[in-house]
This record gives structure tokens, sequence and C-alpha cells, in this order.
């Protein structure tokens, strides 16, 4: 398995940081400029809140170049070293020098992150030292002409770019069965929770997909927050699997542009946190209109996602669990649980009603569950670690015809220092490097080639039509109306694509833990409760999310990654 990529900026790497300096950074927020481990501190960083952070930065309890130099030793302690949870693929040569400049300015309206080191997805444009890859040794060494708007937007509000998170290859749209978290440029992530449990060739508790960086730094408390993205689930899989909160936005909220695509008609960034709060700060700084993307142009949003914050703001809600007792057969979101998740679930929904809300029990009709007739197509198998291998399976007909077309205007209107131009050109390197570049194959790239790369095909116009009749028409906006619904309530990431399809927003906040993974007994990990709604209703879910994380208080970090 390829190692960790370490940049120029990994600790003990050419950033002037000897290891020996970094063991002696206190990871504790104490006396301003504290040196010492001697301090009494006043919360410890690998599980603070942005909240608390600001709160420690505009007091002069910390500065910004203490809390960079902190999360640095914990990426080279837990990241690099240790149990080598492998998620941050690369840190920011100029972290240190940025948070520099930083020290003394508190955070602000103006400026609420000032100061606070987050982390972005690999695919996510910066325009600084830092590569841009997705993962992809055909990328590698790839840069960005700009920021992405998305870390403009993050910039401007005070924040270090910490570095990029690693995550499953080009957003895991490469080939089939690829496990969650793995690159070929910088190897497999590791769930924090179950580090060390193999099976194999990927960890038997995965870390989710396709932002598991994102998520692992976050709940490893390697980071402030990071910033993820989703077609389908690659926030909602990494939050369940990792006890943290997210928001997938309505698309259309955040800008899509300089981020690696997949599907324009579904991509999106989004915040990974440790509570509802600091998502609600990440959105308020990251939602707004972008000039060179169209679906931001119908953007809506109150001035302030924290205001409606309330422990009560979950009273006299309406909201639809899609599991009838009475429709047993049609219940393909809690009925494939565990029985310890369906006990996680159970709970949940009682703390709902404690809390004031009204519980629809309803099945969605199946004819909404997904996708339509037309809406997936066969794509050959030849992953070698597959039990399926030799045979078809279903993938989705918009990702792959979106993805040749939008993938091929990334590379050529923001990718800079790469021979890569097109899709076919990062097909040729992977096949000329296929030792390296193709553990897992490359089946859904050959497939996607095979389209015009224009979207004219009837097909592809068809299968959009259909995704949004079912998830849409026939799918949520059907079952939302029918039952007057303020919210649909799922377990962990199982509603993320029939909320994704028509665009629309997923909250999801830590519920509970679970253990096993099929026969095989594991360490307890997390399973999360996501909320999802119609466009721009991210105000509402942020609410119940909010009162019934405050309610119960469900995220524990993970167990084996103490303070230094």
């Amino acid at each position: 398995m390829t190692k960790p990529t370490k940049g120029t900026g990994a600790p003990g790497n050419g950033d002037g940081i000897s290891r020996r300096e970094l063991a002696m950074v206190p990871v504790a927020l104490g006396a301003v400029a504290s040196t010492t481990a001697s301090a009494q501190p006043a919360f410890a960083v690998e599980d603070a809140s942005l909240s608390d952070l600001q709160q420690a930065l505009a007091e002069g309890r910390v500065t910004s170049s203490a809390l960079t130099r902190a999360y640095l030793a914990r990426i080279e302690a837990y990241d690099r070293n240790g149990p080598v949870l492998n998620s941050v693929r690369v840190t920011n040569p100029d972290a240190l020098s940025i948070a520099a400049g930083l020290d003394g300015v508190k955070p602000s309206a103006q400026r609420p992150l000032a100061g606070l080191p987050i982390l972005v997805k690999d695919n996510i444009a910066t325009g600084d030292r830092q590569p841009t890859t997705a993962g992809s040794l055909a990328l590698e060494g790839a840069h960005a002409r700009d920021d992405a708007p998305v870390v403009k937007k993050l910039r401007e509000a005070g924040a270090v770019i910490l570095g990029k998170a690693n995550l499953t290859e080009f957003a895991n749209i490469l080939a089939v069965g690829m496990p969650s978290g793995y690159s070929s440029i910088a190897g497999q992530v590791r769930n924090p929770y179950s580090p060390t449990l193999m099976d194999h060739h990927a960890p038997v508790v995965l870390p989710g997909g396709s932002s598991a960086g994102s998520a692992v730094a976050v709940a490893a408390g390697l980071c402030a927050a990071a910033i993820g993205t989703e077609t389908s689930g690659s926030l909602l899989s990494p939050a369940t699997q990792n006890g943290l909160v997210t928001v997938k936005p309505t698309v259309g909220l955040i800008s899509r542009s300089g981020i690696i695509p997949i599907s324009h008609s579904q991509d999106t960034a989004g915040p990974m946190t440790r509570t509802v709060r600091d998502s609600a700060i990440l959105l308020n700084v990251l939602a707004a209109r972008d000039p060179d993307d169209p679906a931001t142009h119908l953007l809506q949003r109150p001035e302030d996602y924290t205001a409606g914050l309330e422990k009560d703001g979950l009273k006299s809600a309406r909201i639809g669990v899609p599991s009838d007792p009475d429709d047993p057969l049609n219940d393909p979101f809690y009925g494939p649980l565990s029985p310890r998740a369906k006990e996680v679930m159970a709970r949940a929904i009682h703390v709902l009603e404690e809390l004031g809300a009204t519980i629809v029990r309803a099945a969605i009709p199946a004819i909404g569950w997904i996708g339509g007739p037309g809406t997936t197509m066969p794509v050959l198998n030849r992953n070698p670690f597959s039990p399926a291998k030799g045979t078809a399976g279903p993938a989705s007909v918009v990702f792959l015809y979106e993805l040749k077309r939008d993938l091929n205007l990334y590379l050529r209107d923001w990718a800079t220092r790469t021979q890569m131009k097109t899709m076919a050109d990062v097909i040729a390197f992977n096949t000329e490097n296929a030792d390296k570049a193709l553990r897992y194959g490359q089946d859904l790239f050959l497939a996607a080639e095979q389209t015009r790369g224009d979207l004219s095909e009837l097909e592809y116009r068809s299968a959009r039509a259909m995704d949004l009749m079912a998830a849409k028409e026939r799918g949520m906006d059907a079952y939302m109306s029918r039952h007057q619904l303020d919210a649909v309530v799922f377990p962990g990431a199982s509603g993320s694509g029939i909320a994704a399809k028509p665009g629309y927003p997923s909250v999801q906040v830590p519920a509970g833990f679970i253990s096993g993974v099929g026969k095989t007994d594991t360490p307890d990990y997390p399973l999360g409760l996501t909320f999802a709604g119609r466009a721009w209703s991210e105000a509402t879910l942020l609410r119940f999310a909010y009162a019934y994380e405050q309610a119960t208080l469900a995220r524990r970090p993970p167990p084996d990654l103490p303070a230094l």
C-alpha cells in the first residue's frame, strides 16, 4: 500500500520545525503563548469546538500560532505515526507563517474564523504551494490556478488553511468497489474508532467516503474543522462513521467552482465539525453567490444560521420517519439496520418526541426511493478485490455522463503544472502505471470516457429527468407534502441518495454507537441521525439538529487519541 505522501509542510519535513520541538508544543489551551504543559488548561484542543476556540482567541488565552503548532503536533503523533490515521494528505508549508500573521487578530463579525486552522478536502482547489490532486497519482504535483471560492471565503474570514485532507480517489468515481478513504497517492484512511482492525486490504470499520480524511481529521482532533464535498453521501457517510456534524447543503448554497467534480447536478461542498453550532458558523461563511456558478444565483439564506439554534427547536415540528410497521417490505432505510442500530434510532426518535416533535411514521412510496427507469447503466467490474469481479453492476447514468464533461472542464480551466488535460489522459496514465495507480481498477472512468462529453445524449437527459421525477416529485416532495412534514429523519447516510438527487439539504448529528460489521466483532463506532428537507431549509434542519444534540450530547471522541 502506498505510504502517506508528506508535503513540504509536514511536521519535521522542511517547515523549520523539528519533531522534538513539536513534541514540546502544548496541546491544551492555557495561558497565551504558553510553551510548557504546566499551565492549567481551559479545555483540550483535541475536542475543542470552533466556538470554544473563537472565545479563547478573543480572550487572548491562545494564539493562532499555538493552535496551529498543536494541531501539527497531533498530525505528527496520530496521522503520520501512532495509529497512522492517514487523514491529512499534505500540510500547508505556509500554515505557520499565516498563523503568525493572525496572532493578536481576534475573531469578529467580519473575520469570524480569524486564527482557526481548517483542513480542506484534496479535491478543492488552493492557489498556493499545496497541490490539488483528488488523491490521484495522475495528478501528483498538479496545482490550481487560484483558490476555489470556498477557500477564498475561508481565507477572507481569517482561517488558516492547515492542509489538504485525503479522500477516496476522485471522490469515489474511479472504480467499482474501491474502499472508502483509499487513494493511490496517499493510501488508506483509517477510522479513529477502530484504526487497526483490517480485513485483508481495507479497514473492517471504514472511515466513510469520500470525504474520509476530512471527517477523520476532525474526529481525531487534528484541526478545528474541515471542509468536505458530497455528490451522494460523501459528507453524510464519513460523518456517521466518525461521530460528526455535517451539513450537505442545497446545491447552489455554496459555490461549486474550483472543486474537482463528479456531477454538477449534485456536487456541493460542506462543513464537517464536532458541533451543530460549528457547522452553522462555517455555513455563515461559505454560503454565498458566485458569479461563475449559476446554481448560486438562486441562493436563499438567512443572515445568521446560528440565530435559530435553541434547545426547544423541535417543539411543534412534524418529523417524518420513513418506516411504517404496517408496510415492512417497503423500508429500505430502517429495515436493514442491525439490532443495535435499531435501538439507537428508536432512542433518537423517542428523544424527538420528548422534545415536542410530532412523529409521522409512514413509508416513502417505493417509486420514489432513489431513481426511475433508465437512471443506471451496467459497468463491467474489473476490481481484483471485488467478489463480483467479472460481472456488470449498475452505475448512475447522470454521474458518468456529467463526469467526463465536468472533469475535462476542470482540467482545462483550473489545473496547472500537470500533463493531464483530459479524462483520457488520466486513464492513459493510470494504465501505464497500473501497478501503482490501479489497485482497484478504473472501471467507472472507462465507462464515462465512452460518452460524448457534451451531455447531448438523449439517455443522459432522460436519466436526469427520471432521477428528478422519482427522488424529488414522487419522493421527497410528495412525501413531505402528503404528511405536512418539516423534515424527514434517516439513520446515518441511508437517505443520502433520495435527498441528493434533487439537490436537497441534509444535516447530520451524532446519535449513538454501534458495533460489528457483518459477522466481525468491532470496537464501538458512531451512528448519526440525519434530518433532510427541501431546498434552502438548512436553517430549519440546523435548528432541529441542535435541539437533538443538546438533549443527547451523544458524541464521544475516539478513545485512544489522548492529549499529547
